[in-house]
């Protein structure tokens, strides 16, 4: 198994009497995205904060692979890590490429390298073409994308990216995708913090839910689904209008004008015996159609209220 690249232990945070992170904890592998969701509010910005040092923790701690810290080399420990934050940070008069060699300087690295990984980040992120052009004639998707090439220059171990999609279009969110899939089969460590639940499910291999600023459940996307009395939803459309008592006793079932949805643990094998049931009570069915639980459903089952709430 590989050695975790990242470890933050019993992070909390406060601003007066305002707990923003409560005990987080969290670890990293190489390859490997770590999804940290939860709704606006719930401590994810704050727990990034402290993961890059620019938050100081009121307690915990993070450790990088071989025992690199803030404490035990603050200068060292921030070479290894990357930020893209939540707003736009660049330098909107200053052509892309010098935006990224700026950050590159800021690192300390030698001209000649520095010119080469601005190269190389710039053409990940598709931006080779526009490298003299100005930020601020680029649309909203292309600045977050340079925003990734910046983060990149230094070729940090762990990169953290705070709602990276936030307010871009669907093909630049497509394009930010692809990026952060290369860069995770390329080795790279991930931590991307969100409240949209189809992004985590698309990229995370591990992820973790926060609340009120503390962890209500971590796991694989399976482990979370775990969680559910029922991860998968038989969609009934019906013929007519049946009465309350004919539906009377039908277990996980949601009722919708003419349609119903019955949580099942097993689509294949307890259709037939929801179909036999409500044939029993002279139910008509029109069609069907079939669902998966999401995480949107194990943060209500966890929380009581939706993730965006």
């Amino acid at each position: 198994m590989k050695e975790d690249v990242l470890v933050a232990q019993g992070l909390c945070k406060a601003y007066g009497d305002r707990v923003a992170v409560d005990d987080v904890s969290l670890a990293l592998r190489p390859g490997e995205v770590l999804g940290l969701l939860g709704p606006n509010g719930a401590g994810k910005s704050t727990t990034v904060g402290m993961i890059c040092g620019l938050t100081v923790p009121d307690a915990g701690s993070v450790t990088l692979a071989g025992g690199l810290s803030l404490a035990s080399d603050e200068a060292g420990y921030k070479r290894r890590i990357g930020l893209v934050p939540q707003d736009i940070a660049l330098y909107e008069e200053l052509p892309a490429r010098m935006n990224v060699e700026l950050f590159g300087a800021l690192y300390g690295m030698a001209p000649d390298v520095l010119k080469r990984r601005a190269d190389e980040v710039l053409a990940m992120v598709g931006l080779s073409d526009r490298a003299g052009d100005r930020p601020a004639t680029f649309s909203g998707g292309m600045k977050r994308r340079l925003n990734i090439a910046c983060a990149l220059v230094h070729d940090p171990a762990v990169l953290l990216l705070d709602e990276p999609t936030a307010g871009v279009d669907p093909q630049s969110r497509n394009a930010i995708f692809d990026n952060l899939e290369m860069l995770k089969r390329a080795g790279k460590a991930l931590i991307y913090t969100t409240h949209y639940m189809e992004e985590a499910e698309r990229l995370a291999d591990r992820i973790v839910i926060v609340d009120h600023g503390r962890v209500v459940a971590s796991g694989s996307q399976a482990e979370l689904f775990a969680l559910l009395p029922a991860a998968q939803v038989l969609q009934v459309e019906l013929g007519g209008e049946p009465d309350d008592a004919a539906l009377a006793g039908l277990p996980n079932v949601q009722r919708t004008r003419r349609r119903l949805e019955v949580s099942v643990s097993d689509i294949a094998r307890d259709t037939g015996a929801v179909l036999a049931a409500l044939a029993e009570r002279g139910v008509k069915v029109r069609g069907l159609a079939t669902a998966r639980a999401t995480l949107e459903d194990v943060f209500l089952q966890l929380t009581g209220r939706a993730l965006r709430d």
